[in-house]
């Protein structure tokens, strides 16, 4: 197993506005890109080669990852002028792919944050004789996902909508975001147009006869798309909850980047992480939150469960409780923002204006 393909063209639109200057994968979490993770894993796994289908904010990522020669990667780049969609976006590299026609090729999303045993899945898709293999994994509820029932064997039996009855609930596995093809089937996935592999090239791989083999692994799995989502994967990831080899320093209840300014008596937990060049004021409480770089905490801000975008300025004695502050963004002291509530880049507020706001 040698090469893959990362599907990272998305907008990021639940993560705005974090996302409006950074592509999605590239927003840190524990200290580093997203990226930076799923591509140590990969190689950590044995794969050499991976081809990255770019789309939205394409320019920013060569110029992070280069070659890839870093991380003992070759990275390849090519970027979609138009929204393809998954399986367009998976066409749209297959010729900067090296493997024969049986080879596997691993394809996986830049927005999954897993502990997958790589090598099992492949291991899979060779013992099955697959000609496509997915990750499965279980959630409680299931409504939100596309479920995808198999036989005892594991085959694929059916790929189904997000069910809206109880009686439509046949399974707890969802497509879990990984898939291992022949390189074979990706050259039948029409070229130039948007396709969709969750609802066109599955189900009619399946409609034709093809062999489709779910392996569940249900190990760490989280879908990154929303804010409360990535800023809990980013404390996962520094507590060691989940697996990667990219985390910047011993994990733990917190984890610091050279360069940032702590206080002595700030109390940083459950898995925060404080980015380079950031100012941690005196007596701040920060819980399970991500603070990008540059940014200012001044003394006895008080937060939990908030994304903190690169460069922005929160006030002294300021509450942030499951906020989403974009880059440059200035909150003024003694305000109090919670419950979802996302602040966009560049915006201000001043002191003492907000004491409490819901979700919007």
């Amino acid at each position: 197993m040698t090469e893959a393909i990362l599907l990272v063209g998305g907008k990021g639109t639940r993560l705005r506005p974090l996302t409006v200057h950074t592509p999605k994968p590239m927003v840190p979490a524990a200290g580093v890109p997203f990226l930076t993770h799923q591509l140590a894993r990969a190689r950590a796994a044995g794969v050499e080669h991976i081809v990255l289908a770019t789309s939205y904010l394409a320019e920013v990522f060569e110029p992070y990852f280069g070659d890839g020669s870093a991380l003992g990667l070759h990275l390849e780049y090519v970027t979609e002028q138009e929204p393809l969609g998954t399986g367009g976006a998976i066409r749209n590299v297959a010729s900067r792919l090296h493997s024969a026609p049986d080879d596997p090729v691993l394809i996986f999303n830049g927005d999954i944050l897993t502990g997958l045993d790589i090598a099992a899945l492949v291991g899979t898709h060779r013992t099955s004789g697959a000609d496509v293999s997915l990750h499965l994994t279980r959630v409680e509820d299931p409504r939100a996902f596309g479920l995808v029932p198999t036989d005892d064997t594991g085959r694929v039996t059916a790929f189904l909508e997000k069910p809206q009855t109880p009686e439509e609930i046949v399974t707890d596995q969802i497509n879990a975001g990984a898939y291992v093809f022949n390189r074979s089937v990706i050259d039948t996935i029409p070229a130039g147009r948007p396709v969709s592999v969750e609802r066109e090239t599955f189900p009619g791989l399946l409609a034709d006869g093809a062999h489709l083999q779910g392996m569940v692994d249900s190990t760490y799995w989280l879908d990154l798309g929303t804010p409360q989502a990535f800023v809990r994967g980013s404390a996962d990831l520094v507590l060691g909850r989940a697996p990667s080899p990219a985390v910047p320093g011993r994990c733990g209840d917190r984890l610091i980047l050279e360069t940032a300014e702590v206080a002595t008596d700030a109390k940083l937990t459950g898995g925060t992480v404080v980015g380079p060049r950031t100012v941690i004021g005196a007596g701040a409480e920060i819980d399970g939150s991500a603070v990008l770089e540059g940014a200012v905490i001044e003394p006895g801000a008080r937060i939990k469960d908030t994304l903190i975008g690169a460069g922005a300025h929160i006030g002294a004695r300021t509450v942030l409780d499951g906020a989403v502050i974009g880059d440059g963004a200035r909150i003024g002291a003694d305000n109090e923002l919670r419950d979802g509530i996302r602040i966009w880049c560049d915006a201000a507020i001043p002191a003492g204006s907000v004491r409490f706001s819901s979700d919007q």
